[in-house]
């Protein structure tokens, strides 16, 4: 057994398709179809449900493939603490992220890379179900998401900080000296939100279901940066995480106002694999993550916002 033979079988896996998979892997397909059935040779079994076209895994072929996940994620490990030994890390480093914490990982990634230099990193946007199957298939190595939802024992979760919800409106839809605004409040206005899949707008309908209201959704996106060009022209509010405030400049003709009655927040944290051995480039991560104050840098953006100061780096 080659561990190129498992790479195949990983991939045919996570593409669900011959070529895809032999394209993944910088192989021909009959080169990757011969590689796959060695396997079987191997372990006399069959793994691949086959017709016309790839119709899955057999259930053999998906225990196969678990093992073969973590195998590879093992030699990965070997291949990470061997380098360590002779003095530097390499190799690449792959972080999925929830949607809303995108613009805070710049501050774990900017100081891991000073200490790490011949380190790639690979940035992944993922929802909270996409980073709970990823982290379990090894697709990849860390995790920034929310600390509510189920990981499993195979995964452990250090905090990082506190998501806050802001009201990002037009600067004349508020009164100007109304300093705050509650949520049944909100609730009222022409709204743009994140849609009903995505955990943030989950926590959002919580929210405004907690006092007895619902939201007057008039648009809805899966990219928060729709929602800020839409509040832009003046059109709608929304309710913005504020981690991505300091991503866009604010003009004179918005507002970014406290959301009261009740103030909510959602736990976020680094989420790695909790087996052994560790992987090195994930142990690095957690050293950065605790020394850099993630919390503390993007509370005090929040206040400086609020301020109407611009938020310090």
């Amino acid at each position: 057994m080659l561990f190129s033979q498992l790479e195949y079988l990983v991939a045919l896996a996570r593409e669900g398709h011959f070529s895809r998979a032999a394209e993944a892997c910088h192989v021909s397909q009959p080169a990757l179809s011969a590689g796959i059935r060695k396997l079987e040779a191997e372990f006399d079994t069959q793994i691949v449900r086959r017709a016309n076209r790839y119709e899955g895994l057999t259930a053999e072929g998906e225990k196969l493939v678990a093992w073969a996940r973590k195998i590879l994620a093992d030699r990965q490990s070997l291949t990470e603490e061997l380098q360590t030994m002779r003095g530097e890390l390499t190799g690449t480093l792959r972080i999925g992220a929830i949607p809303t914490a995108l613009p805070a990982l710049c501050m774990l990634t900017r100081p891991f890379q000073i200490e790490h230099p011949r380190v790639r990193l690979s940035l992944l946007s993922l929802s909270t179900t996409d980073i709970r199957r990823s982290l379990t298939e090894f697709d990849i190595d860390a995790a920034v998401g929310y600390m509510d939802a189920p990981v499993g024992s195979g995964v452990r979760a250090l905090p990082l900080y506190h998501e806050r919800y802001v009201l990002l409106t037009s600067h004349d839809s508020i009164p100007a000296d109304q300093e705050s605004v509650t949520w049944a409040e909100a609730a009222a206005m022409r709204l743009c939100l994140l849609t009903d899949d995505m955990r943030n707008r989950q926590f959002l309908n919580e929210t405004f279901e907690s006092v007895n209201t619902r939201p007057r959704v008039e648009l809805e996106t899966n990219s928060i940066s729709a929602l800020y060009t839409h509040v832009h022209d003046g059109s709608f509010a929304t309710v913005m995480p504020h981690t991505w405030l300091g991503a866009f400049q604010v003009p004179k003709d918005m507002r970014v106002i406290p959301l009261v009655e009740p103030r909510v927040t959602q736990g976020v944290g680094l989420l790695v694999p909790n087996h052994e051995p560790e992987s090195m480039l994930c142990r690095a991560l957690v050293k950065v993550a605790d020394r850099v104050n993630m919390a503390g840098r993007l509370d005090t953006a929040l206040r400086e916002r609020l301020r109407g100061l611009s938020p310090t780096g």
